[in-house]
C-alpha cells in the first residue's frame, strides 16, 4: 500500500502535489534543489545551470482568478495580472497560510537537495516501490525508499539555443546570451540589440529593451545639452530587432470592456461553440478579429500557421513599439557577419551590440530510468500527459510537462489530484493497450492541428482536459445537477469564466467556499481596477 510519496520539485506543481498527497492520507517528502520554494517564480539576480531564470519585470500572462489553485483564491488586492514577486508570495501563502494548515504543505519540504537518481526496487513488480538517491548542497549523499514518485521538476530546466549552428558566431564581438540570463534592460541602454524568438519571453524582452532610448531622455536638466546630443545620436543609431522564423498571432491581456482576456474567452459556453463550429471557420473568425486591430502581415508578424495551431503571443505593447519605430521585426537569423547579422530574406543589420536568444528550453529527466523515455526530445511518453503506460504498478507520475491555452496552476493541481488518487487505489488506469491507443490518437490529432514542434506533443485543450481529469477524480461539476438545484450557480458556471473553483464544488476534496468564490469572482476581478468611484450618468 502506498504511504510515502517522493515529490521532486517545490514549484507550483510540487506544492499542489504535496497538498494532494496529504488530503488523501499520504505522506509526501518534497525535494527542492533550490534554497526556497517557488520554482520558476523565484527571481534570482544570477542564473544557474538547470534553472529557468525570470526577468525582473515579468508579469503573469493569465489572470489571477484563472491562475489560482482551486481552493485558494489569490488575495483580493492583487492586480489581475500579478508581478512575479506577487506570484512567489502567493505560493508562499499557499504553503504557509492557516487556510492550508490541515495539510501543512511547507513542513514536508527538503530544500537544497537534488534528486540524482530514481530506480525501481528489486521487488518493484510486487511492491511498486522506488529507490531515490539525493545529494545536498553540502555534498551529503543519501538513499531513500518511497512507495511512489511525483516528478514535478518542470519543463524549463535547460536553455535551447541555435547559437552553435549559426555560421560566424565565434567572430561576433558583441554579447550573446539566452533569455535565462536576462534580468533587465539597463545594460542595453542605447544599444542595437537583436532578440531571436517570438514567444512570450521574446516579445517581452524585445519591447523592454526597445524602450531604453526613451529612458535616456529622462535625465536631469543640468545635463540638458549633453542629453540632447546623446538623444540625437540614439535616435539616429539605436534600434531593437526581433527575429522570428514563423511569426506569431499577438493578443493583448485586455479584452472586451477592458477585462482580462482569459476571463471572457475560457468559458464552458465558448468551449461548446468551438466543438460545434468547423476548425477552419473558427480560425478565420479569430484571425479576422485580430487583424482588425492591426494587420499582422503589414507589421511583419503574420505567421505561417493558423490562430489555433500554436500558442499565441501575449503582449500589450509590441505593436505600439513597431508603430513608433522603436522595434523592427526581421526574418529568421541565418548567420553572423562580424559585428553584423544576416537574415533568411537576405537583409543585413550592422553594428549589433548584443543578441538575446529567446528560443525556449529543454526539460531534463536524466534522473529517471532510461526506459521511461520515448516521448518527443527524450521526454517521458505519458498517458494523458501524466502516466508512463508501460509502468506497472503505476506508482510514478509526471506533473507539469504540458502546454495548454489556459492557466497552468489549476492544470498541475488537477494532475496531482488524479495521480495521488491512482497511487491510493481510489482511481484506476485503463489497460496498457488502451493507454497506448489513446496516446496515438492524441498524437495524430495534435499533429493534424498543431505545428510540428516539441510542444505540439504536449498540447491539450484546457477545459476538456480538466474535465477528463476531474471525471477520474470524481469532481467534475454536473451542469444538469446545477441547473436543477442551483440555477444562479449554473449560469455562472456555464457562461462565466471556467475558474478552478468549479472543481471543488463536490466530490473528494470538496471546499465549502467554492460556491461563494464563484459568485464573488467578479468582485475580485473589478476591485483592483475600480480605484475611483464614478457616478452613474443622470438619465
Amino acid at each position: 500500500m502506498v504511504r510515502r510519496v517522493a515529490v521532486i520539485g517545490a514549484g507550483s506543481s510540487g506544492l499542489a502535489c504535496a497538498k494532494a498527497c496529504v488530503e488523501e492520507g499520504l505522506e509526501p517528502v518534497c525535494f527542492e534543489r533550490g534554497h526556497d520554494i517557488g520554482g520558476l517564480w523565484n527571481f534570482r539576480e544570477w542564473s544557474e545551470p538547470g534553472w529557468a531564470g525570470v526577468y525582473r519585470s515579468l508579469v503573469a500572462n493569465t489572470s489571477k482568478e484563472m491562475m489560482c489553485f482551486s481552493d485558494f483564491p489569490m488575495p483580493a488586492d492583487y492586480p489581475n495580472y500579478p508581478h512575479n514577486s506577487q506570484m512567489l508570495q502567493y505560493l508562499r501563502l499557499y504553503a504557509e497560510t492557516s487556510t492550508c494548515s490541515r495539510t501543512s504543505v511547507s513542513r514536508y519540504g527538503r530544500v537544497l537537495t537534488t534528486v540524482t537518481r530514481v530506480t525501481r526496487r528489486p521487488d518493484f513488480s510486487q511492491s511498486g516501490r522506488w529507490d531515490i538517491e539525493t545529494v545536498t548542497s553540502d555534498g551529503e549523499e543519501e538513499k531513500h525508499v518511497f512507495d511512489a514518485v511525483l516528478v514535478c521538476s518542470g519543463q524549463f530546466g535547460y536553455p535551447s539555443s541555435p547559437l552553435e549552428d549559426l555560421p560566424g558566431h565565434q567572430d561576433f564581438p558583441g554579447e550573446r546570451l539566452h533569455s535565462r540570463d536576462y534580468r533587465d534592460p539597463e545594460a542595453y541602454r542605447g544599444k542595437r540589440v537583436l532578440v531571436v524568438g517570438i514567444g512570450n519571453s521574446g516579445g517581452d524582452i524585445a519591447v523592454e529593451i526597445s524602450r531604453c532610448a526613451e529612458m535616456v531622455e529622462k535625465r536631469s536638466f543640468s545635463l540638458f545639452l549633453i542629453v540632447l546630443f546623446k538623444c540625437l545620436l540614439l535616435f539616429a543609431l539605436w534600434q531593437t530587432f526581433l527575429s522570428t522564423r514563423r511569426g506569431a498571432w499577438v493578443i493583448s491581456r485586455m479584452s472586451r470592456q477592458g477585462l482580462p482576456v482569459d476571463i471572457s474567452s475560457i468559458t464552458r459556453f465558448n468551449q461548446v461553440l468551438m466543438e460545434l463550429l468547423p476548425w477552419s471557420l473558427l480560425n478565420g473568425l479569430l484571425e479576422r478579429a485580430l487583424n482588425q486591430k492591426y494587420d499582422h502581415r503589414l507589421y511583419g508578424l503574420q505567421p505561417h500557421h493558423r490562430f489555433l495551431d500554436r500558442k499565441v503571443l501575449i503582449n500589450d505593447e509590441l505593436p505600439g513599439q513597431i508603430l513608433k519605430g522603436r522595434l523592427s521585426v526581421k526574418a529568421d537569423l541565418r548567420a553572423f557577419q562580424g559585428s553584423g547579422v544576416l537574415f533568411e530574406d537576405g537583409s543585413v543589420e550592422e553594428n549589433i551590440h548584443a543578441v538575446v536568444f529567446c528560443t525556449g528550453y529543454r526539460s531534463g529527466f536524466s534522473f529517471l530510468p532510461p526506459d521511461l523515455g520515448g516521448g518527443p526530445h527524450g521526454d517521458p511518453a505519458l498517458y494523458r500527459r501524466v502516466f508512463p503506460p508501460s509502468l506497472l504498478p503505476p506508482t510514478l507520475a509526471v506533473v507539469g510537462l504540458i502546454q495548454a491555452s489556459g492557466p497552468i496552476f489549476p492544470l498541475v493541481e488537477m494532475q496531482g489530484r488524479w495521480a495521488v488518487r491512482v497511487f491510493a487505489g481510489l482511481s484506476f488506469l485503463p489497460p496498457k493497450d488502451r493507454m497506448l491507443e489513446v496516446m496515438e490518437g492524441d498524437r495524430r490529432r495534435n499533429s493534424g492541428r498543431h505545428s510540428c514542434h516539441r510542444t505540439a506533443a504536449l498540447t491539450v485543450s484546457y477545459i476538456p482536459y480538466m474535465d477528463f481529469m476531474a471525471e477520474q477524480v470524481g469532481v467534475r461539476p454536473s451542469l444538469l445537477g446545477l441547473f436543477l438545484t442551483d440555477p444562479v450557480l449554473w449560469v455562472r458556471t456555464l457562461f462565466g469564466p471556467c475558474t478552478p473553483f468549479q472543481y471543488r464544488l463536490s466530490g473528494p476534496g470538496q471546499w465549502s467556499g467554492a460556491r461563494q468564490a464563484i459568485l464573488t469572482q467578479w468582485d475580485r476581478i473589478t476591485g483592483p481596477i475600480r480605484t475611483r468611484a464614478v457616478p452613474e450618468p443622470e438619465s
